[in-house]
């Protein structure tokens, strides 16, 4: 999932509205790595974190970074049509 942030073009400013949607405090290990340095790495690192717990806490913040770019990209670039065949998912 941290490729598909990526390709959303997720960047380092989505982090707090993203800890903040996962239900995430600063303190959690996912939290903290998505604040520091570069996203695409850290994004990396958060899809490899190894215990249960903290792949509980990555999966919801990887998720609320997704959701924050993905919503930002087709705003900018798709809100005219686009090919993106995850565009045109059903929910229901």
């Amino acid at each position: 999932m941290s490729q598909h942030c990526v390709q959303a073009r997720a960047v380092a400013e989505d982090a707090p509205e993203s800890i903040r949607r996962a239900g995430l405090r600063p303190t959690h290990t996912p939290a903290v790595l998505i604040s520091r340095g570069r996203i695409d790495e850290q994004l990396g690192k958060i899809a490899g974190l190894a215990p249960l717990d903290e792949r509980r806490k990555a999966f919801r913040l990887l998720l609320a970074v997704l959701t924050i770019a993905d919503a930002r990209r087709r705003e900018r670039f798709c809100s005219g049509g686009c090919s993106h065949w995850w565009h045109r998912l059903s929910i229901a």
